[in-house]
This record gives C-alpha cells, structure tokens and sequence, in this order.
C-alpha cells in the first residue's frame, strides 16, 4: 500500500521495544526491527511481517552494515530503544572502569552513532526521530540514588540527543527523547506503575501526535513535557 507508514525499532526482542513492534503491526506500519541475534528473535518472531535485522549497537561494523542494508529505505519512524541499567549494586566505591565505559558507551554514544547513520532515511515534513530515555535523566529531579549511574547515563544521553539536533541541522525533523514511564518490563521490575501495553500505545499516540511538529522535545508516554 502507497500509504503504509513504515517504522525502524533499534533493540526489539523484548520489553518495550516489543511492544513497540507490536502496537505499531497492530496500527497498520510496515516495520523493520533489530536484535542482536536474529537467530533468537523471541516474541518478535511472531509479529507478521517484521523484516528482523541484526544489530550489536555498540559494534561500529554492524551499525556501518546496518546503514548499508537500509540505505534505500525511507521510515516515518526511527526509535533508538536498546539500553541497559549497568552494574547493580551501583557503588561508586566498588564500580569498575569497564563497567561504566559499556553502560555510557550502551545507554548514552551508541543511539547517537545510530541516529547519525539513520536520520536521513527519516522522510522530509513529517519523520520522526525518537530515543528512549527516561525521566531519571532530568538532572532537576533529585531521585534515583541507588541507580545513579543509570540515571547519569540518561542524563547523558538527553545532553547528547541536545548536541546531535544542533549538528543535524535539520529543522524539519521531529526529535523525542520519550520517558515511558515505569514499566512492568525486566529492568523496571514487577512493582511498576504500569504496563507494557499501557506505555507503548501512549508512546505510538504521541509520536503519531508530534509527527510533522520538527525540533527535539523531551516528553512523557502521555505527552506531558518533560524538565532537562
């Protein structure tokens, strides 16, 4: 169909990149999904029509391979979601140098490396770019000591996503740093406010709503603004 929107989901195997996948098969968009073993797509593999891709985000040849792969494809949506919470417990005392270079490296570098690849597969007027972050990384909000290197890594990846907008130079282009609220997902944990469902449609609604609205935004699953 001439009109199918298509979308581009970066970490798809489970959790809310999933569910992402989902709801967007449910709305009617042609989708390509990355995983870092297609070989084990999980859950993804049973969504119809879902051209899997595979994807180590902080391996620079795959995301050069990956580039190459789409490079005649133009999306309406691409979504940076793959991230981690790094070490647990997260003591500063204790935390090793590796350990915070792969969490910075996962949660804050890697989605830039792969939004400078991709933002110009993002159609002209109307594409939209959006990131997963968190409202952990607004740094006004004094909240989540025992994971403070994740949040700091959140916090990173906004100030990032700020410098990345300011080089594209590209003032069409919808840019989202999305907060999905606390999610029943691994790393949100059963006592979560709601569900993977819950967010994910509201996430959709919102970058359906903001498509075609260009410059960067850092706003909740329900579209409420969020403070840096």
């Amino acid at each position: 169909m001439v009109n199918t929107k298509t979308a581009l989901i970066i970490g798809a195997s489970r959790g809310l990149g999933l569910g992402l996948v989902q709801r967007l098969h449910e709305d009617g968009w042609a989708i390509t999904a990355t995983v870092r073993n297609p070989q084990r797509p999980g859950a993804l593999a049973e969504v119809p029509g879902v051209r899997i891709e595979q994807l180590e985000m902080n391996d620079t040849a795959q995301l050069d391979g990956l580039q190459q792969r789409l490079q005649d494809q133009v999306f309406d949506l691409v979504f940076v979601n793959a991230g981690v919470m790094g070490p647990l417990p997260q003591e500063l005392e204790t935390v090793q140098t590796q350990a915070i270079g792969e969490l910075f490296m996962t949660n804050a570098v890697a989605p830039i490396r792969v939004a400078r690849r991709l933002a110009g597969n993002l159609r002209e007027g109307s594409g939209v770019l959006a990131f997963m972050s968190s409202i952990l990384g607004s740094v006004s909000i004094p909240d989540g000591g025992e994971i403070c290197l994740y949040k700091a890594s959140k916090a990173a990846l906004n100030s990032m996503i700020n410098s990345f907008v300011v080089e594209l130079q590209r003032p069409d282009l919808c840019v989202l740093a999305m907060h999905p609220g606390w999610v029943k997902t691994d790393m949100g944990g059963e006592n979560a406010e709601i569900d993977v469902l819950t967010s994910t449609r509201g996430m959709l609604e919102q970058i359906k709503a903001q498509s075609g609205n260009g410059g960067l935004r850092f706003i909740n699953y329900k579209g409420e603004s969020l403070t840096w």
